[in-house]
C-alpha cells in the first residue's frame, strides 16, 4: 500500500489567513529540542465534551502544564456525558480552566483561557507546545495531521481514525515531524491489563488456545429524551453551533437531535465505527499487546456475523456481531458483543486470565500470586495516562501508546467493520503491506472521500 500523503495545498483551501502557518514555532517543535526541567508545557484542547470533561483535569492538576485554549465549533449546550448530564462547548471549557487557575492562583480575576470556534485559530496560536484532540472520530486525521505540521505534541482519543489509511497517514506524519503522540488507550496504563499481558507474554498459561473479547452492543441515546433524541432533521441547526464546522470533512447533511447531539454520533459510518470501533480500541489494543503486534496486526477476519443495517440508515453501525481475528501463527480472537466485556486468555490444562476494567480474574487462584523472574519480559509501565504524555515530551522517549500502536490496534476493528459492511463472511489482510489480499473491493475501504476543503490526497 503506498502511502497517504496529505496535501499542504488542500489544508490551505478554505482555510484563508489563518492556515499560514506561523515562522516562529514553539522551542519543542518539530523534534529540534525537548523542554528544560524546569518548563511548563502550554497546551491547547480541541473539542471540549464528555472525553475532554473526563481528562482536563489530569492536565491541570500537572504542575509542568498550562491549560492555555480551548476550541470548539459549539459554544455552549448541555447532553454531553453517558447520561446527558454534563455541559459542553468552548464557553463550559474556558470556564472549567479559568476557576481551576483562578482557585491555584488565589487569583479571581484569572481569565487567561482563550477560546475559539475554528481549531485553525488554536493551532495559530504562538507558544502553543502541545494539543489534546477530543473531537468525534471524522476529525481526529485531519486535526491530528495539522498539529504535527505545526510541531505540536499531541493527545488524540480513540479510537484513534476513522478508516485506516487516515490512521496511517497520521503515524506516517507524526514520525516525519518528530512530535510526542499518546492515543488514549488508557488501560495500557492500567497494572492490571499490564500484569495479564506480562503473564501472556512469558508464556504463563503455556501455549495460547484462544483469546475471546466481548464488547458491548446495541445503539445507545446517551441518556437523551424526547426532541433531544429525535431522528426527523431540523430546518436549520441549532444556533449555539457551527454545524459545517462540526461536520468537517465528512458528508453535507441536516441536523438530526438524535444523530448529531452529543456520543449518539458514535453510531454512524460516517462519523464513526460503533461499538467495535469505540471499545475495539480498548480492548483489541490489548490483544495486540499481549502478543507482542505492536507493530504488525492479524492475516484474516473470519466467520464475520451482524445484523448491519441499510447503510442509509440514521444509526447503521452493527448492534450485534461476532467475528474472529487470526494471526499468522494461528492465535484466534473470538469478538462478541455476547461475550462479557473484557479479555479472556483461554491456555493449557485450564489455565486462564480474564481481565477488564476494575478486575483480573486467573485460573488457578494461586497463580495471582507468582512473581515475574528476574530474566522474564516486563512490559511499559506507565502509571497515568496523561502524565505519560507529558513524561515523554520533556524525555523524548515513546509514549505507552503510540500513534503506530494506536494505528495498528484500531486497525483490526476498521477490518471487521470493511467485512460487516461488504457482507462478507472473511477477509483476508496482508498487514506488512497493509492492504487486502486480492480483494480490490474492500481495498476501496481502507480510505474515504473527504468533504470540500478538507480533501486529503490519497493514493492507496
Amino acid at each position: 500500500m503506498s502511502m497517504l500523503k496529505v496535501s499542504r495545498r488542500h489544508f490551505l483551501a478554505g482555510a484563508g489567513a489563518l492556515a499560514a502557518f506561523p515562522s516562529i514555532l514553539p522551542a519543542t517543535a518539530l523534534g529540534k529540542g525537548r523542554p528544560a526541567p524546569s518548563a511548563r508545557l502550554n497546551v491547547g484542547f480541541i473539542g471540549y465534551g464528555t472525553m475532554a470533561h473526563d481528562n482536563i483535569g489530569n492536565f491541570l492538576n500537572n504542575d509542568r502544564v498550562q491549560v492555555v485554549s480551548v476550541a470548539d465549533c459549539n459554544k455552549e449546550s448541555g447532553l454531553y456525558g453517558y447520561s446527558a448530564e454534563r455541559p459542553g462547548g468552548r464557553e463550559p471549557g474556558r470556564r472549567r480552566v479559568n476557576e481551576f487557575y483562578a482557585q491555584k492562583l488565589n487569583k479571581a480575576d484569572y481569565n487567561g483561557c482563550s477560546v475559539y470556534a475554528d481549531f485553525r485559530e488554536l493551532l495559530a496560536k504562538d507558544g502553543l507546545d502541545a494539543v489534546v484532540i477530543s473531537t468525534p472520530d471524522h476529525w481526529h486525521a485531519v486535526q491530528a495531521i495539522w498539529a504535527a505540521r505545526r510541531g505540536l505534541h499531541i493527545y488524540g482519543q480513540k479510537p484513534m481514525s476513522l478508516c485506516i489509511a487516515e490512521g496511517r497517514a497520521m503515524a506516517d506524519e507524526v514520525k516525519k515531524a518528530g512530535v510526542t503522540f499518546q492515543v488514549g488507550s488508557q488501560q495500557r496504563s492500567d497494572n492490571y491489563f499490564r500484569m495479564a499481558c506480562e503473564f501472556i507474554r512469558n508464556g504463563r498459561l503455556g501455549k495460547l488456545q484462544r483469546i475471546e473479547v466481548g464488547l458491548p452492543g446495541g445503539h445507545s441515546l446517551f441518556g437523551k429524551k424526547g426532541a433531544d433524541a429525535s431522528l426527523e432533521p431540523l430546518p436549520q441547526p441549532p444556533p449555539h453551533i457551527d454545524f459545517d464546522m462540526w461536520l468537517g470533512p465528512s458528508r453535507q447533511r441536516p441536523f438530526i437531535p438524535g444523530l448529531h447531539n452529543p456520543l449518539s454520533w458514535r453510531a454512524n459510518l460516517d462519523y464513526s465505527g460503533g461499538m467495535i470501533t469505540d471499545w475495539g480500541a480498548h480492548h483489541l489494543d490489548i490483544v495486540q499487546w499481549a502478543l507482542g503486534k505492536d507493530d504488525s496486526g492479524p492475516v484474516a477476519i473470519e466467520n464475520l456475523q451482524s445484523d448491519m443495517p441499510s447503510p442509509e440508515a440514521v444509526f447503521n453501525t452493527a448492534a450485534n456481531y461476532s467475528f474472529e481475528v487470526v494471526y499468522a501463527e494461528g492465535t484466534r480472537v473470538f469478538v462478541s458483543n455476547k461475550n462479557p466485556n473484557g479479555v479472556r486468555f483461554v491456555g493449557e490444562g485450564g489455565k486462564e486470565i480474564f481481565v477488564t476494567r476494575g478486575k483480573l480474574e486467573m485460573k488457578p487462584e494461586e497463580m495471582m500470586r507468582e512473581k515475574l523472574g528476574e530474566n522474564e519480559i516486563r512490559l511499559y509501565k506507565s502509571g497515568q495516562h496523561e502524565r505519560n504524555f507529558i513524561d515523554c515530551i520533556f524525555s523524548g522517549e515513546p509514549t505507552i501508546t503510540t500513534c503506530e500502536i494506536g494505528h495498528r490496534s484500531i486497525s483490526i476493528a476498521h477490518l471487521a467493520n470493511i467485512g460487516l459492511r461488504l457482507g462478507r463472511k472473511q477477509v483476508k489482510w496482508d498487514p506488512q503491506a497493509e492492504r487486502f489480499v486480492g480483494d480490490p473491493e474492500a481495498d476501496k475501504l481502507i480510505a474515504r472521500g473527504l468533504r470540500g476543503p478538507w480533501t486529503l490526497d490519497m493514493k492507496v
